[in-house]
């Protein structure tokens, strides 16, 4: 496993744990990031944040450091 903020750009995965607080986690599980969910790491905004994934067709933007709270495989 590794945070999902280590793919490049165009790399697929599978989202494995989200090691994010419970008060922050419930807005990622709404919009459908779920354990065995597949994700597509589109691309790094200029400064490296935030990153652009995409889900279950549609594109979502993480802060960094919830992307490396998130591991996949």
């Amino acid at each position: 496993m590794r945070p999902l903020s280590s793919l490049t750009p165009g790399e697929r995965a599978v989202v494995a744990r989200i090691d994010i607080p419970p008060e922050q986690r419930g807005r990622l599980l709404e919009m459908g990031l779920l354990p065995g969910t597949p994700v597509e790491l589109v691309r790094f905004a200029p400064l490296g944040d935030p990153v652009e994934i995409k889900l279950r067709n549609y594109h979502l933007s993480l802060r960094k450091l919830e992307a490396e709270k998130i591991q996949v495989h």
